[in-house]
């Protein structure tokens, strides 16, 4: 019985790539350190898993962005705006269109189906010309190789590459991405011949998009890519990976009938359903690489459980068809459970972080061939039985509040409109109001001071008298800049998910255990194992000391409760909505206190509520039914005085706008100067939004800085297509990965352009 891991984290235990991406970045460092670091790091990976006893080990997931960025490079799909000139692609044109530079702006990031991973989304025209200008997999291959250990190279598949991309700005409205299928399928074949002649025997296509409600078209192209593919495929290996939720019946038919694949990879952890379409019929004599081991979460295997499953599908597939896999990539897990030293060892006994669970994995695979470990499998159910019936799971209180909010729907007392009239008469704020995120820029000073705070080197009263120094800076600038409602900047917080958790109960948080996010940007996600309560106010201090500084609002900063679910490891014994619901039930006493203690304007980011969205249309409605619902628990006792702010970031929006017009939030900060302003377009098309809604008027995530008239430029057509009484100013994110050389600079031309603006409106009257 063979074992295989879909992909591997790749920031390194101790985030080794993430500050040798951002040395190079700085110009600290050479191409070459940067290099060494990634190489250092791969191959400690692929030994770990050839120590492990995993058969099927994964090589080009390694990637220093992400890897349909990689992609792009390698079928040379470069906009022309970044000037690349042709031959390989190096690290300028790379981080260029990952990150801009000082001249261009960067490509469009998104979230990566429903994760908390980001990808830079190719731009494609009917006038794409596709060229093999990156061999990074075939380098990859190699390098593993020459350690002994053969790899199954890793490639995007060409179907769900072209369904991720976008038509380029200026492409016709009838252009489809798919349309250049045929163009693209040559330089896969390069990429394939040139792994060949290298010595691979197996390859991997992922092609997640297979899990999607795909029309007959899209699934035809599967068909016709791997028939295209298929004679050079011949004499290779080939596994299709799909992840992330069920296949629809339909995809999975397609998939099955494809003749060049040796074997199919599904996500059983996420598309349990897929167990009876693999019941119902599965073709003779492939492999089934079965994603038993999720890939997404922290929570130990129930070993028994799983091989009861696998058992079950050995008389399906045949003994020797069956590969024990990973649900998915690891990517989206922490690396090593090894590292943390501060779990209590009944908590640390329920988790698996990416290494235990190749353990795992391969735990399950001799247990199959009567190899069977004992002790590993009696330790996990003891683990799994203290876990159901541990006392700091449950709390009846907060349970029983929960229950209580089914029957109502939990919505202010009067509509938006008359809302925002009784906020204006307060507030007092002009046309075109302007304001930021939340966060300012996370110095190396103020990141000190807080690691020295918890590890105990300064008393409390120096660490609130360096936040309270750092506010006030924050304050000033701002006053300075003339913004209108302002934030404290957030100095208190490393992340606002891990700030919210560690003053919850029912959260545990690890030392080491850091996930990639986007390019060099890791999450350190709490964890949720039991109900959630909030024992004491947790931003009131720093907020009502952040108003004290200043005339001017001043907004309180909250993270919303469905964000603090997605972007954590939730717990599995009981529906994400129930736990949604504990955490909305304490984000709405600390809204509560933020209005007594006289701030008047509230931000409840949820950043992370488009991401969360099932990717079957036949379960989005139920899931944005209780995601919505969470959100208006949490300020539906407020007074029609209080604004509240919501935030979105770095996802596609317009098809759920209507559930966002049901959060019956004041005002909306959203992601909107990255992805061409296609946000805009649901307003075009007739959408009525009632409330203040900001798009973002330059994006934070390149160090590029805007001008006044680039600036001025947006909100134009963002003035074209919304009233100008609803109209807000702001960025696209928040600024803590920014320095204050280039917030400054941008936020100086972003007031410049409100009022130039506020001056034209005036005049025109």
């Amino acid at each position: 019985m063979a074992s295989h891991i879909v992909g591997y984290p790749r920031m390194g235990p101790k985030r080794e790539l993430k500050f040798a991406l951002e040395s190079f970045w700085d110009g600290k460092s050479t191409a070459e350190d940067l290099q060494k670091v990634a190489a250092d790091l791969r191959c400690s990976i692929w030994k770990q898993m050839a120590d492990a006893g995993t058969k099927y080990i994964p090589s080009n997931t390694f990637a220093y962005y992400d890897q349909v960025l990689d992609t792009t490079a390698m079928v040379g799909a470069v906009p022309a705006r970044y000037n690349w000139n042709g031959g390989e692609i190096g690290f300028d044109t790379y981080f260029s269109m990952a990150r801009g530079n000082a001249t261009i702006g960067a490509m469009e990031m998104t979230k990566w189906f429903d994760t908390n991973y980001h990808f830079i989304v190719p731009e494609l025209s009917a006038e794409t010309k596709f060229s093999y200008a990156s061999h990074k997999a075939v380098s990859e291959y190699k390098e593993a190789k020459a350690l002994g250990i053969d790899t199954v190279p890793v490639l995007v598949g060409p179907v769900s590459y072209l369904l991720l991309s976008k038509p380029a700005k200026g492409a016709e409205k009838s252009f489809s991405c798919l349309s250049l299928l045929g163009s693209l399928l040559p330089v896969y074949k390069e990429v394939i011949a040139e792994l060949k002649a290298a010595g691979a025997s197996w390859i991997q296509f992922d092609e997640p998009t297979l899990v999607m409600d795909l029309d007959a078209e899209k699934l035809s192209a599967f068909t016709d890519a791997y028939s295209q593919l298929e004679s050079t495929l011949s004499g290779l290996n080939v596994i299709v990976e799909t992840y992330f939720a069920d296949l629809p019946a339909e995809a999975y038919k397609t998939l099955t009938s494809l003749k060049c694949v040796t074997g199919f990879g599904f996500d059983l952890v996420r598309g349990a359903k897929t167990l009876d379409l693999i019941k119902s019929g599965f073709p003779s004599g492939k492999y089934l690489f079965a994603g038993i081991v999720d890939g997404r979460n922290i929570w130990a295997n129930d070993l028994a459980s799983s091989l009861e499953t696998l058992t079950a599908l050995e008389g399906i597939v045949g003994k020797d068809k069956l590969v024990v896999s990973t649900s998915c990539s690891l990517l989206h897990t922490a690396v090593d459970l090894v590292n943390e030293t501060k779990f209590d060892q009944e908590l640390k006994s329920w988790m698996a972080f990416a290494a235990q669970k190749v353990l795992e994995v391969n735990a399950l695979a001799k247990a199959l061939t009567g190899q069977k470990d004992e002790a590993f499998f009696s330790a996990n159910a003891a683990a799994q039985a203290s876990r159901k019936s541990s006392p700091r799971v449950t709390n009846e209180s907060v349970q029983k509040a929960a229950t209580a909010l089914r029957g109502s729907e939990h919505r202010r007392a009067t509509n938006v409109s008359s809302r925002l009239d009784a906020q204006q008469k307060k507030l007092n704020l002009p046309i075109l109001p302007t304001t930021t995120i939340g966060s300012f820029p996370q110095t190396i000073e103020l990141r000190r001071v807080r690691r020295e705070y918890k590890a105990k080197k300064i008393s409390e009263a120096d660490y609130v008298e360096a936040i309270k120094k750092e506010i006030a800076k924050v304050v000033k600038l701002q006053e300075e800049l003339d913004i209108d409602v302002l934030v404290h900047g957030e100095p208190e917080r490393n992340d606002m998910v891990e700030y919210f958790g560690e003053q919850l109960s029912g959260f545990a948080f690890s030392v080491n255990g850091w996930v990639q996010s986007y390019g060099s940007r890791c999450v350190k996600p709490p964890i949720i194992y039991g109900d959630v309560s909030r024992p004491k106010a947790m931003t009131v201090f720093w907020s009502s000391m952040a108003q004290s500084m200043t005339a001017r609002p001043m907004k309180g900063m909250l993270t919303g409760p469905v964000t603090i679910l997605n972007w954590s490891f939730v717990r599995n014994d009981q529906p994400r909505f129930e736990t949604c619901y504990q955490i909305a039930l304490a984000i709405k006493d600390e809204v509560e206190d933020l209005e007594k203690a006289g701030i008047n304007v509230i931000q409840i980011d949820e950043a992370a509520l488009r991401e969360g969205v099932p990717l079957r249309k036949s379960e989005q409605a139920f899931y944005l039914d209780w995601a919505v619902h969470s959100f208006r628990i949490t300020n539906c006792g407020v007074q029609d005085t209080t604004q509240i702010h919501t935030h979105m970031c770095y996802s596609n929006f317009n098809d759920i706008i209507h559930s966002i017009i049901d959060m019956d939030a004041d005002v909306i900060t959203i992601e909107n100067s990255r992805s061409d302003e296609k946000l805009l377009s649901v307003f075009r098309e007739g959408v009525k939004y009632g409330a203040g809604i900001g798009p973002g008027v330059y994006d934070i995530h390149s160090p590029r800085i805007p001008s006044t008239e680039e600036i001025a430029d947006r909100v134009n057509k963002m003035l074209a297509v919304l009233e100008t009484n609803i109209l807000w100013v702001n960025p696209d994110c928040g600024l803590k990965t920014r320095r204050y050389a280039e917030v400054k600079p941008a936020l100086t031309a972003m007031v410049s352009a409100a009022k130039l603006l506020r001056k034209e409106l005036a005049s025109a009257k």
